[in-house]
């Protein structure tokens, strides 16, 4: 009687210290999941070492880090940080890795078992905006995307590794319905194929919808109709979405559960989310408003109080709920292509000095900030625009995209023929900021933009009335 008495005084204590356990794991998962992650993305000639980056997320207090590959040199600085670590397996690696198990094995072994677990690997993402990719070859990894996620999740149960997550980061072109938010709705030419499937497993393993979600891009593409405080959430309107009665007081909210339910509709409206990219530009051409320090900082802020609060907030149809996100990105990066905003998501300037300041925990009051510069040009620009050769560039580069830009045809460059009306003056300046300018002119539309490999930059004043080309 007294030994089965103490058997049970021993159970009972045993189940309350493996409950204390539990509750502690559940408090410290929501903890983490609390803490901002930033982007570390290395696409640029000019940025502080690795070294130096993990120093600088470290002082920044950042609770996660995400990187676009496994980097060695990295994950070795990111030992003993106690920084949770997001690594990917890159879009061409996706095909091989889903067609045979041992591929998948040996990218864990050489990527996360070298690391793991003094770097505290805790997601692997698979592919990076697959589903964006339309052309021939890039829809041809569509179908093998969860495959290969099973792989790899196949080869983490074989080494008993159970606490890294496996999913993959898609963007918001996901969705061929997001407006009002109850009216969410995959693609059609993806919904079947790929997203049941993917949410099956998502669902099956308990991971996250990772999202790349920017309310800089609808606000930008339509201005008119959506405020820009609204977006920045710092407005005072309040929208309600005519199928659900569900309030909305900013645009990221209105974009995530545009995506909560989409998936519903598939019959999985359980998965979690969490946001992979965002951010909004400091920077950017003169045709993209909205792109300046004021409104980043200001996003960025508010993004990091909202996520960060004791009591998150969720999101309308999910209210409570804890989303882990990681801002895009820690530096600007300079060799990015495309339009300037490409070049201007960082929260540091390369030389590794805030842009602005940012407090990741969330702690810090808006009054303790320095007063942020002006925005001025929050409304778009709605005059003429010029492409030309930026200043100091590389001559011999200048004229090898000067070639390319001449090689497209459809008479870019007709009028720089000798002895025709733009053939002078004789300079590889002036000529390449001709045909910059004609080829912006013809293309823009089908989506070229004035950055020609960083040679080129946007003006207000028409070329051909300057005269500095000589």
């Amino acid at each position: 009687m007294g030994k089965h008495t103490s058997g049970n005084k021993m159970t009972t204590q045993m189940c309350g210290v493996s409950l204390l356990f539990f509750s502690l794991l559940v408090l410290s998962d929501a903890i983490t999941l609390r803490k901002i992650g930033v982007n570390y993305g290395r696409f640029g000639n000019n940025l502080p070492s690795a070294y130096q980056s993990i120093e600088i997320l470290r002082s920044m207090k950042a609770g996660s880090v995400k990187l676009y590959d496994a980097n060695p040199e990295i994950l070795t600085l990111l030992a003993r940080t106690n920084i949770r670590v997001s690594i990917m397996v890159s879009n061409d690696e996706i095909i091989n890795i889903a067609a045979n198990q041992t591929t998948a094995n040996k990218w864990v072994e050489d990527n996360v078992l070298r690391y793991y677990p003094d770097t505290i690997i805790r997601t692997i993402l698979v592919g990076n905006e697959v589903l964006s990719y339309s052309s021939d070859a890039g829809k041809q990894i569509w179908n093998h995307l969860v495959p290969a996620m099973r792989r790899i999740k196949i080869s983490l149960r074989a080494q008993d590794i159970r606490n890294i997550k496996v999913g993959t980061p898609l963007a918001m072109d996901v969705l061929q319905t997001s407006f009002p938010p109850s009216n969410g709705t995959f693609r059609s030419d993806i919904s079947t194929s790929v997203m049941v499937p993917l949410l099956n497993f998502l669902s099956s393993t308990k991971s996250f919808f990772f999202i790349d979600a920017y309310p800089y891009f609808p606000w930008s593409a339509n201005p008119i109709n959506i405020s820009l405080n609204f977006a920045l959430f710092e407005s005072n309107i309040k929208y309600t979405d005519p199928g659900t009665g569900l309030v909305y007081t900013n645009l990221l909210d209105q974009m995530l559960d545009s995506l909560v339910f989409a998936m519903t509709r598939l019959g999985y409206p359980d998965v979690r989310l969490s946001i992979a990219e965002t951010g909004w530009p400091n920077a950017g051409d003169i045709d993209e408003a909205g792109a300046n320090i004021k409104n980043a900082a200001t996003y960025n802020r508010n993004l990091v109080r909202k996520m960060t609060a004791s009591n998150p907030t969720g999101t309308p149809a999910r209210p409570g709920a804890l989303i882990p996100t990681f801002i895009f990105a820690l530096y600007d990066e300079n060799r990015k292509t495309g339009p300037g905003t490409e070049r201007h998501w960082g929260l540091l300037h390369p030389n590794g000095t805030s842009i602005y300041q940012i407090d990741l925990t969330g702690k810090r009051e808006s009054s303790d900030y320095e007063t942020l510069p002006p925005a001025q040009n929050n409304v778009p620009y709605k005059g003429k625009l010029w492409c030309i050769a930026a200043p100091e560039v590389n001559l011999t580069e200048l004229e090898r995209a000067l070639t390319s830009a001449c090689n497209q045809g459809n008479g870019t460059c007709d009028s720089l023929t000798p002895g025709k009306e733009c053939y002078e003056p004789l300079s590889v300046t002036w000529h390449a900021s001709y045909a910059f300018s004609s080829y912006w002119a013809k293309f823009r539309s089908q989506g070229a933009n004035c950055y020609f490999n960083g040679l080129a930059q946007q003006t207000t004043s028409n070329p051909s009335e300057l005269h500095d080309f000589k």
